[in-house]
């Protein structure tokens, strides 16, 4: 008994350094990093390094990296932050947060990618002209961090939600931003440095939703709805809402759709079915304007050379949603209008003679169908089967309008405390910034909103100079046949404006646009031309050209008019007749001007005007045709002479 007495105290002893070593070991361990601050992770050169994190209040903080070591401690909110000395392009390193490794560290420079979803657009949804090239990709040098959608009303986020940085490989190169990727190739190719994109982009972001607060200030009634949103229950009450709305509307046209149970099946009779042409919107053609569902069938001929072999369905864009059938078995879906619609047939699916693809299309509110000028076929091999022209058609179930979802993202401030504020503290060599046609309806502000963004990105990132560099909208939507108003070249004047504040420059992308496309692929064109401006101003590369003349003045003589420009460069090409140029006179009316270059200068005239007053170029939603561009390829930007 006694022997057992004197067991117990030492095995208490024993206990309690066990659970002291727990404590101390748990306590190290309670060390969080923000996303950021991860495997994989470019850290940006030659200036501070700011690392942070959260930790239990007053523990001991120790960094080490390249053979130095950094302590600090927790502070009484839990939060800590080292700053590190500025460090030389080069990796992969390690390092050591107290008992966290990171891993695959590179040092070079960091580029924030924003904006909406032309700067969000993977680079899978543009392989129709970029495939070989990707499929070569591997340059584990470029690096790729896609913050997630996340909003915040209430307050600035302290971390993103989640994301991790990503090498250019096989692997990963499909979720890349296509517009980033191909910039940083080009920056890396030309200087040899790690590039770290930081994807921060949300599709259909307005700019004001990446306003902060105090850039806010500028904009009261910006401000107050921000701050209508930051309510305590007024997000909750209108999802709540809007969920049994959609709900309802979705459950009510299932129930009421008369194909949803046999329309798709390979043996049906469509003898009592419409016939429609497609592509195009069937509010054109002759069916009515209505919403809800649609089904769609055509029969299509397969020769036996096309049995047995991997197919692929290209069906353009549908507005909105479809679900698919090859010979009535289910090969796709896509629950919205901008993706291309490209679906694997399985395979042994198709057979010799006479095949059916049905879609079921669903329209919540506007005009639906199958956008024109877009791939519609049937792909074995380097055969191809069309499928445009006459289709049978039925409606399933017409439905009220559904009225548009809240996206909440959209909102002043909330994708900068969500998506920004997280992001400050990490050193960046510039932004890149591909936004504003969400903002197109009313063009005349966004001038004065992108330079407060500007402004303020730059003072929160307590860099003045921090380089900017912003992609012009391209051309879009049908071509006027005669000159006319646009909202689309007055938000392309207003970006234009904002090169008066120092170190911005812009990619002119007036060429690369597809009129029934938001989301043209030319992805790569759009990198090349961001990254000749950064280039020059966050490289010091003064030798770059990297745009064509700019409009400076005008001199009107007798019935003419000479356009002078700066940023000559290297001057105009001038191996084509000039297109896009309008004139008009003290009646304000337009007509298409004839224009020829002299030297460095523009004579612009028209035998209908005789006594003219002003000029525009490429002043259009789309101005097809305009080519006005400098030796080096690179086209001029829109303009106008006149305000009115």
């Amino acid at each position: 008994m006694k022997t057992i007495n004197k067991y117990i105290p030492t095995r208490r002893v024993a206990f309690l350094m066990l659970l002291t070593l727990f404590c101390v070991v748990n306590g190290r361990a309670s060390v969080k990093l923000p996303a950021l601050i991860s495997d994989g992770m470019v850290l940006q050169r030659d200036t501070e390094l700011k690392l942070w994190g959260w930790a239990s209040v007053g523990e001991s903080i120790e960094i080490s990296f390249l053979n130095k070591s950094y302590k600090t401690t927790a502070d009484a909110n839990g939060k800590w932050e080292v700053t590190l000395p500025p460090q030389k392009a080069g990796g992969p390193y390690q390092m050591q947060i107290n008992n966290i490794s990171i891993n695959d560290i590179l040092i070079g420079d960091v580029w924030l990618c924003s904006g909406q979803s032309n700067m969000e657009t993977p680079i899978r949804r543009v392989l129709d002209l970029y495939k070989d090239e990707v499929s070569l990709i591997n340059n584990p040098y470029i690096r790729h961090l896609k913050t997630p959608l996340k909003y915040n009303f209430t307050g600035v986020s302290d971390d993103i939600n989640g994301g991790s940085w990503k090498s250019a490989t096989p692997e990963n190169i499909l979720d890349f931003s296509a517009v980033a990727y191909f910039f940083a190739k080009e920056l890396y190719d030309k200087y040899k440095v790690p590039i770290g994109l930081l994807n921060s982009s949300v599709g259909g972001s307005p700019v004001e939703a990446w306003l902060s607060r105090d850039a806010l200030k500028q904009f009261p009634s910006y401000l107050q709805i921000a701050d209508q949103f930051a309510v305590a229950g007024y997000i909750d009450s209108i999802r709540t809402r809007e969920k049994k709305m959609e709900s309802n509307w979705y459950s009510t046209l299932n129930k009421n759709d008369k194909g949803v149970s046999n329309w798709f099946k390979s043996d049906l009779n469509t003898s009592d079915w419409g016939t429609i042409s497609l592509p195009g919107y069937w509010a054109d053609k002759g069916v009515g304007n209505i919403n809800g569902s649609f089904w769609f069938r055509k029969d299509f001929e397969v020769p036996a050379s096309m049995v047995g072999k991997p197919a692929v369905l290209r069906l353009g864009c549908i507005v909105d949603s479809d679900s698919t059938y090859i010979n009535g078995e289910f090969v796709g879906t896509i629950s919205y209008q901008y993706p291309p619609r490209i679906y694997t047939i399985p395979l042994g699916l198709l057979h010799e003679g006479t095949n059916s693809v049905t879609l079921r299309v669903i329209n919540s509110i506007g005009k639906g169908g199958f956008v024109e000028d877009k791939p519609y076929q049937i792909i074995v091999g380097d055969e191809l089967i069309n499928l445009t022209g006459e289709w049978k058609y039925k409606l399933g179930a017409e439905m009220s309008p559904l009225k548009p979802q809240t996206f909440f993202q959209y909102n002043p401030m909330g994708l900068y405390n969500g998506m920004i504020a997280p992001l400050i503290n990490y050193p960046i060599k510039g932004v890149i910034w591909y936004q504003g046609e969400a903002n197109t309806s009313r063009p005349a502000e966004y001038s004065t909103m992108l330079s407060a963004l500007i402004n303020d990105w730059r003072t929160k990132w307590n860099k003045p100079d921090l380089p900017f560099i912003i992609t012009q909208l391209p051309n879009f939507m049908k071509v006027e046949k005669q000159p006319s108003e646009s909202n689309w070249a007055m938000l392309r004047e207003a970006q234009s404006k904002v090169l008066e504040i120092p170190n911005t420059g812009m990619a002119v992308t007036i060429d690369l646009g597809e009129w029934n496309d938001v989301h043209p692929l030319k992805k790569k064109e759009v990198g090349y031309r961001l990254a000749l401006p950064a280039m020059k101003i966050a490289y010091g590369d003064k030798k770059i050209i990297s745009s064509a003349p700019v409009y400076n003045n005008m001199v009107i003589e007798g019935d003419k008019i000479i356009l002078s420009f700066k940023e000559i460069g290297n001057g105009f090409a001038a191996n084509e007749k000039l297109k896009g140029f309008a004139i008009a006179g003290k009646d304000k009316q337009f007509v298409w001007a004839d224009a020829k270059i002299e030297g460095n200068k523009i004579i612009v005239s028209s035998d209908k005007v005789k006594n003219p007053v002003a000029v525009r170029y490429a002043w259009a939603d789309n101005p097809e045709g305009a080519n006005l561009r400098n030796k080096e390829s690179l086209p001029s930007s829109p303009f106008r002479t006149d305000n009115w």
